[in-house]
């Protein structure tokens, strides 16, 4: 799949394009019945398949103090979207103005720029444009205008109840991460670049891998048997996330470190993805880093003894 910053990069065989268009943060089932409507649509009219999103979810844009916290990087919503068989993916940076563009504006210039849109795929519930004002009903209209046509995807449920992003970031929040998984189609990851700590875990004798994960949703605080991937390479994982309430800092922020079992290397600046096994303990409080030493000893211990179960 090639990723373009720019739709007049595409450049199509036969001038001609079929388009997904939406934020895709977890590209859930109901996102993958989005995209996949727009790989057959390609498919049928020997077209392109492009999937149309953001570097960046709109509220942080719009509504700062309601955005969400997202489920996936952006390089794991690339991958998802990959594994969908779509030809190529745009990355539209959502900013200032891309936020005043009204909707109609935003539909035509698409068109301008990437020549001939065949069709153009979303849910059915999709709004765009300044002030959220395009809707499925504006998409038929323009398709007449400009000769394409307009696919509202109906949602896709499970258990009665429809999913969507909203709904996995709460399981997930919760720790239903089965759940989750469900509704992605795939199993839950949690993925960071690698970042430098304190140093705090190899002075305990149990070095961590630190994972960058700002403005993403993560299980609830607690010590967790995980698997990990760095490099496509599995390893075995104990986890904890949380605040670290031992340490005493005076501004805790949420940390997630991964010491990878039976491993001792440097792994600064790569990428490291965490499935999750099971829960092991709470995080708590200790009263000396000794007690925590300890502690983390019987955890590496039972998360070892878990993986043996599987």
């Amino acid at each position: 799949m090639r990723t373009l910053s720019d739709a007049r990069e595409l450049k199509p065989a036969n001038g001609r394009v079929c388009c997904a268009i939406g934020m895709f943060d977890g590209v859930h089932l109901g996102h993958q019945q989005v995209i996949r409507q727009a790989v057959s649509d390609a498919h049928q009219l020997e077209a392109s398949s492009l999937c149309v999103t953001f570097d960046k979810h709109p509220s942080t844009v719009i509504a700062p103090e309601r955005a969400p916290l997202l489920i996936q990087s952006l390089d794991q919503r690339l991958e998802a979207i990959s594994a969908l068989g779509v030809d190529a993916t745009l990355i539209l940076p959502f900013d200032e103005a891309m936020s005043q563009i009204p909707a109609e504006a935003f539909i035509q210039g698409l068109a301008i720029d990437l020549g001939r849109i065949s069709s153009i795929c979303v849910g059915a519930q999709f709004a765009f444009g300044q002030g959220r004002e395009g809707n499925v009903d504006l998409l038929h209209q323009l398709g007449q205008e400009l000769h394409f046509v307009a696919h509202g995807t109906a949602s896709v449920a499970l258990d009665g109840e429809t999913v969507s992003s909203t709904r996995i970031r709460q399981a997930i929040a919760c720790g239903q991460l089965d759940l989750a998984g469900q509704m992605l189609g795939r199993e839950y990851a949690l993925t960071g670049k690698v970042v430098r700590g304190d140093q705090r875990g190899r002075e305990l004798g149990f070095p961590t891998a630190n994972l960058e994960i700002t403005g993403r949703c993560t299980p609830p605080n607690g010590v967790y048997a995980a698997h990990a991937e760095v490099d496509s390479e599995p390893y075995r994982a104990a986890v904890n996330i949380g605040l670290r309430p031992t340490i005493k800092d005076p501004e805790p922020t949420l940390h997630v470190e991964a010491h990878l079992l039976d491993f001792d290397e440097e792994i600064y600046d790569r990428v490291c993805a965490l499935t999750f096994v099971g829960k092991l303990r709470e995080e708590r409080s200790f009263d000396s880093l000794d007690a925590l030493r300890a502690q983390i000893e019987k955890d590496v211990v039972q998360a070892r003894y878990l993986f043996t179960q599987l």
